[in-house]
């Protein structure tokens, strides 16, 4: 009875962390949201000079930071052999997929304001957009394959997929470090912490290598 009694303490535990997470992760869609309304009824929503620009930009930097977060899972989980870590990383995955989402949209249509065939002229032609795009469309597949039945589906092809997202940070991060241009200190700060998440996987992977190693030539 006891034990059971502490696993549905568990479960209602990571319930409402879950609900807290989504409220957070909602919360700068909203004020941006309510900021464009102000804008377009005011013209006073506190978007700078350039509100197409602050939209496009703050929608990819949370883009960017909800990617930094699903990374830090694994290693936080890691660290602090807590595997209930697990259960927030395809919450935070979708929410990348969401923010980037947003902030593709808000390029075709604001910025192109309709002419979304440019799109491809402007692929061809920016570095940026063809890395940033090329991020965008390697989350596709994860985000669509990001439920229980396609776990299933997919067995171990699953997790080879989700690789990918080690490919999608490096070129989230290559498209704002190109995207800024001259002042990179704060591309530079995500890059810094993309190295340490895909350095501990290395480390990681090194040490498991030699453990197993060793395990097997003590057996043998």
């Amino acid at each position: 009875m006891a034990r059971t009694s502490r696993g549905a303490r568990s479960t209602t535990g990571v319930v409402v962390a879950k609900s807290l997470v989504h409220l957070l992760a909602l919360i700068p869609a909203a004020i941006l949201g309510w900021q464009i309304r102000a804008e377009a009824l005011t013209g006073s929503g506190g978007l700078g000079a350039d509100p197409v620009a602050e939209i496009e930009h703050r929608l990819g930097l949370w883009a960017l930071r909800f990617l930094m977060l699903t990374l830090a899972i694994t290693p936080l989980r890691q660290a602090t052999q807590k595997p209930v870590f697990i259960r927030f990383r395809r919450m935070l995955g979708l929410y990348t997929f969401f923010y980037a989402t947003m902030h593709l949209t808000a390029y075709l249509v604001l910025d192109l304001r309709g002419y979304w065939a440019q799109i491809f002229e402007e692929i061809a032609k920016r570095p940026y957009i063809t890395v940033g795009f090329t991020a965008w469309l390697l989350l596709v597949p994860l985000a669509i394959t990001s439920t229980q039945a396609a776990i299933r589906r997919l067995g171990r092809n699953w997790a080879r997929l989700h690789k990918l997202v080690y490919v999608v940070g490096v070129l989230a991060v290559l498209h704002f470090w190109w995207l800024v241009k001259s002042d990179v200190r704060e591309p530079a700060l995500y890059a810094a912490i993309l190295a340490t998440l895909l350095g501990w996987r290395i480390v990681k992977a090194l040490r498991d290598r030699r453990a197993s190693v060793r395990r097997k030539a003590t057996a043998g």
